[in-house]
C-alpha cells in the first residue's frame, strides 16, 4: 500500500517553486533531494505550468532523483526535461514493485511528454462458453469476464476470433444465439438449417449429447485437437461399418473444419503451450512492438503497436514500459518472450506474478523454437514500422495539401469528420470519425444516438447541431484550457452551406470561434470528383479533378459515411429483434416463451383478452392481469 504523504512534498515543492521563480530545474531537483527518503516510490516532475513532464519508478527515491542533479552523460532528452522542470512531486510506496504498478497507471492516466507512452490500447476480444444455462452459448466476449463460464483467449483481433467460432460452429454445432431468443424460439432457425447448430432450443438434441459436444469444443480450445480429431476420426469409421453414413458425414465435416482453421493458423508451436511473444524493432526514433498470442500450441493472433517515445530511449526502456503499461489491464501468459532483455526483469516477473496469481517466466530466447517465434515478431514489427513510416510520410504531404488547398493557417494535427444516418429519420445516429499524422485514429471515432426532442424526422441540420453541441459541450467541460491533443484543428462535415451554418451556430453558442468548419457537398450529378466545398465568409470552391487532396477529402468522407451507415444498421437491427413483450415487468425468457408459444406473435399477445392470458400455462391470474394492464393502459 502507498504511504499518504504526497501532501507534504506536494507543499513544500510548490512553496519551493513560488519562492524560486525561474530557478534552473537542475537547482530545483536538488533541493529536493535533500528531503527525500531513502525508499522505493513515484516521482512526478512538472513544468512551471504545472504540466507532468516525466513520471518515474525508483528503489530509492533519494539516490534515484539525485542523479538529475548530475548534467554528464544525460542525452538531450533528458537534459531538456531537467531544464524545464519546475517542481516535483513524490508518493512512497512499501515496495519497489508497487512502485512499478503505480508509475504505470500514472503514465497512462497523464501521458506526459517525456515518457514512452503505448498508445491504441484496446482491450482484446475472448471466446466464453457459458456455465449458467443448461445448453452453454458459445459467443466472443470482450471486457470484464463478469459472467460466469469459460474464457478462452485473448484473441488478436474480432477477425481471428469470428474464424475460430466460425470453425467451432461447423464442428460442434453449438448454439450462439442469446438465452432469451433461445427460450422464445419455436422452430429451428437458419443456422441449423445449414448445419451450423444442433437446434436444441426445439429438442433437437439431448442435454447429454448437447453436452458431449461442448466437452469436445473446450477441448479444442485447450489444445488437445490431435486426441479429439483421432476419437473423432475412430467414431466415424465407426459409423460407417455400421451404415451410420449420415453420422458418418457429420463427423468427417467435424474434423474437416478443425483441419482447416489448424492450417490457416500459420505457425502452431510444438514447444510452447502458452506464451506472449513480444519483438521489437526501432529506427530512426520510431519503433514498433509486435505481440503474437500462442494459446493452447496455436497462433491466435497478432497485433502492432507504436508507442509514443523521445527517440533516444534504448531498447530496453521502451520494452520494459510497454510490457508495463500494456499488462496493465490485461493478463500476460505464464510465458513471455522478448526481443530484448529490460532492466528490471525480475521486478516485471514479480509485478506480473502477483497480478496473474501464478508464475510468469519472462525471458530472451537464444536458440530453438522460441527463438524463432521471437524472431518472426520482430521480422513482423520490421514490416509493420516500415509501412507505417511510409504512410506517415504520404500522410504528412497530404495535411500539409490539405491546409494549402483551404487556406488554412496551420497544418491540422486532428481532423473530425461528421456524418449522420437515418431512414426517414428512424433510428438516427451520428457518427464523427477521426484522422491526424497517423493516418485514422479509431479509437477516438465517436458514436451518437439522437435524442433531440424538438428535431422532426429527417431533420439534417437539426441532428448536426445536436451532435456539434454534445461533441464539444464535453470537450469544453473536460478540457477547457485546451491543453489535450483532443481539440480539432480542422471540422468536415458531409453537406452544404446549410450544414456548415447549423455547425457555426451549434459552435459560436458554446463560445468556440476558432475551429475551422468545412462542408463537403457532392455535385448536382453527385458524381464522385465533384465535390463543393463550403466554408464560412467564403465562396464555394472545388479541387481539381487528379487533386490528391480532393481524393484525401473523399476517403475522409467515405470512411465517415461508412462508419455511420454500420452504427445505424445496428441499431436498426437491435430494434428489429426486440419485441413488446421485453418491456412488460414480470415477463422473463421462459414466460416469453410461454406466451410466444400459445398466441404465436407479440402481436397477439398484445391484443389478447384478459382471459386468453390468464389460460396461457405458466401465466399466474395476477400477471395476466399486468400484462393485460401494460398493453391497455387506456382502455
Amino acid at each position: 500500500m502507498a504511504h499518504n504523504n504526497q501532501h507534504s512534498f506536494d507543499e513544500e515543492g510548490r512553496a519551493r517553486t513560488a519562492q524560486d521563480g525561474v530557478r534552473p530545474g537542475v537547482q530545483v531537483i536538488s533541493d529536493h533531494v535533500k528531503t527525500l527518503p531513502d525508499a522505493p516510490g513515484v516521482y512526478r516532475m512538472l513544468d512551471a505550468k504545472g504540466e507532468v513532464l516525466y513520471v518515474g519508478k525508483a528503489r530509492s527515491l533519494r539516490k534515484r532523483v539525485a542523479n538529475y542533479t548530475k548534467l554528464v552523460g544525460q542525452t538531450a532528452r533528458i537534459g531538456r526535461m531537467i531544464a524545464n522542470t519546475a517542481s516535483m512531486m513524490f508518493l512512497r510506496t512499501e515496495t519497489e514493485t508497487e512502485a512499478l504498478l503505480l508509475e504505470q497507471n500514472l503514465i497512462k492516466q497523464l501521458k506526459p511528454r517525456y515518457n514512452v507512452l503505448l498508445r491504441d490500447d484496446k482491450s482484446f476480444p475472448n471466446i466464453l462458453v457459458t456455465d449458467d444455462h443448461a445448453y452453454p452459448q458459445i459467443t466472443k466476449h470482450r471486457g470484464s469476464k463478469s459472467r460466469q463460464g469459460r474464457y478462452f483467449g485473448p484473441f488478436a483481433s474480432a477477425g481471428s476470433v469470428n474464424a475460430t467460432l466460425n470453425t467451432l460452429q461447423k464442428a460442434f454445432l453449438l448454439r450462439n444465439c442469446s438465452d432469451s431468443m433461445f427460450e422464445s424460439r419455436t422452430r429451428p432457425c437458419l443456422l441449423h438449417q445449414i448445419k451450423r447448430c444442433s437446434a436444441p432450443c426445439v429438442g433437437k438434441i439431448s442435454e447429454a449429447d448437447y453436452s458431449a459436444l461442448v466437452e469436445d469444443a473446450v477441448k479444442y480450445l485447450q489444445g488437445r485437437s490431435t486426441r479429439l480429431q483421432s476419437d473423432l476420426a475412430k467414431d466415424m469409421a465407426e459409423a460407417s461399418a455400421n451404415m451410420e453414413f449420415e453420422r458418418a458425414a457429420a463427423l468427417r465435416d467435424r474434423i474437416r473444419a478443425m483441419t482447416n482453421v489448424q492450417s490457416s493458423q500459420g505457425i502452431n508451436p510444438d514447444t510452447v503451450a502458452e506464451a506472449d511473444v513480444i519483438g521489437l524493432f526501432e529506427t530512426n526514433g520510431q519503433a514498433c512492438v509486435q505481440v503474437f498470442f500462442f494459446r493452447a500450441h496455436q497462433n491466435w493472433g497478432n497485433r502492432a503497436y507504436y508507442p509514443r517515445t523521445g527517440g533516444s530511449e534504448s531498447a530496453a526502456e521502451i520494452l520494459e514500459s510497454f510490457m508495463g503499461q500494456f499488462y496493465s489491464t490485461k493478463d500476460p501468459a505464464r510465458m513471455i518472450l522478448m526481443s530484448h532483455e529490460i532492466e528490471n526483469a525480475d521486478l516485471m516477473r514479480a509485478a506480473l506474478s502477483a497480478k496473474l496469481g501464478r508464475k510468469v517466466v519472462i525471458g530472451v530466447p537464444q536458440r530453438g523454437e522460441k527463438k524463432m517465434l521471437v524472431d518472426q515478431a520482430v521480422s513482423n514489427a520490421r514490416e509493420s514500422l516500415g509501412r507505417r513510416m511510409s504512410e506517415t510520410a504520404t500522410q504528412a504531404k497530404l495535411l500539409e495539401g490539405l491546409a494549402e488547398a483551404f487556406d488554412l493557417d496551420t497544418v491540422p494535427q486532428r481532423i473530425e469528420v461528421y456524418d449522420n444516418s437515418h431512414i426517414q429519420g428512424a433510428h438516427a445516429v451520428g457518427a464523427m470519425i477521426c484522422a491526424g499524422p497517423e493516418g485514422f485514429l479509431k479509437s477516438s471515432y465517436r458514436k451518437f444516438n439522437i435524442k433531440g426532442e424538438g428535431i422532426t424526422p429527417g431533420d439534417d441540420f437539426g441532428m448536426m447541431n445536436e451532435v456539434l453541441d454534445r461533441r464539444f459541450a464535453r470537450l469544453m467541460k473536460e478540457d477547457p484550457d485546451r491543453k489535450s491533443d483532443q481539440w480539432p484543428d480542422l471540422v468536415l462535415i458531409d453537406g452544404g452551406p446549410g450544414q456548415v451554418s447549423a455547425a457555426e451556430a451549434a459552435l459560436a453558442e458554446l463560445g468556440v470561434e476558432d475551429v475551422t468548419i468545412i462542408g463537403v457537398a457532392k455535385g448536382t450529378e453527385r458524381d464522385a470528383g465533384k465535390e463543393v466545398f463550403y466554408r464560412k465568409g467564403k465562396p464555394p470552391m472545388a479541387l481539381p479533378f487528379r487533386d490528391p487532396v480532393l481524393y484525401f477529402t473523399q476517403r475522409l468522407r467515405d470512411e465517415a459515411h461508412r462508419f455511420a451507415i454500420g452504427t445505424h444498421r445496428a441499431k436498426r437491427a437491435k430494434a428489429t429483434t426486440a419485441t413488446p413483450l421485453d418491456e412488460v415487468p414480470g415477463v422473463g425468457a421462459a414466460r416469453k416463451r410461454a406466451l410466444l408459444a400459445h398466441f404465436g406473435s407479440a402481436k397477439a399477445v398484445t391484443r389478447a383478452g384478459l382471459a386468453d392470458l390468464k389460460a396461457v400455462e405458466g401465466i399466474s391470474d395476477s400477471l395476466a392481469e399486468q400484462i393485460y394492464g401494460f398493453f391497455n393502459a387506456g382502455a
